[in-house]
């Protein structure tokens, strides 16, 4: 017998990439600034508890783990991104392509996931080859960058995100429906024969 259960974890990352692109729309550089102060925090909060580590190992175990250099190269990193998280906002043409090409591969695991769909004759495969044409045309264009204004690509990144997003909830709850009726018809056939 199949697994019928919800592919939860799809529908989590798809509700997390709602959340971001809905926040994308609403304060592009207010959220980008936000999510780069809070990676400080938390590199700066890993660098005290390697330093914290290392105070508190024997003299060799210590020399051996680099847990001094660890922590402070965490911290370091953590209070730039705290102080200079203009300069990340500066850079983001780089941030940018790194961000298209996250994309394009989540949209190549997506053809894939159509192309296992089709092979195992599920109904729905078409919803996951809507989400993988949709995903990879919206990488292109965040590669190609066409946008006048930096403005301007983080709303087509915010709304990209969103559409994304609701397709990729609705092929998880179709595929989860689509195996259980295939489950339904595997077990009919059984009892037939």
């Amino acid at each position: 017998m199949k697994n019928t259960k919800i592919d939860v974890g799809g529908i989590v990352a798809g509700v997390i990439e709602l959340l971001v692109g809905i926040l994308l729309l609403i304060s592009p550089l207010g959220f980008t600034n936000g999510i780069i102060i809070a990676a400080g925090v938390i590199l700066c909060a890993v660098g005290i508890k390697f330093i914290v580590n290392y105070l508190c190992m024997d003299a060799l175990s210590a020399a051996k783990s680099k847990a001094m250099f660890k922590g402070l190269f965490c911290l370091a990193t953590g209070v730039f991104c705290i102080l200079k998280y203009r300069w990340f906002v500066a850079t983001f043409p780089i941030l940018t392509v790194i961000y298209g090409v996250i994309i394009l591969l989540s949209g190549l695991g997506k053809v894939q996931l159509a192309a296992d769909m089709i092979r195992m004759k599920l109904r729905k495969w078409f919803l996951a080859g809507i989400s993988a044409v949709i995903t990879i045309a919206c990488s292109v264009v965040i590669l190609m960058n066409p946008f006048t204004t930096t403005k301007i690509l983080w709303i087509f990144t915010g709304v990209a995100l969103i559409v994304e997003a609701v397709l990729d909830i609705v092929v998880a709850i179709f595929d989860r429906d689509d195996n259980k009726n295939n489950e339904n018809e595997e077990v009919t056939n059984q009892d037939n024969n």
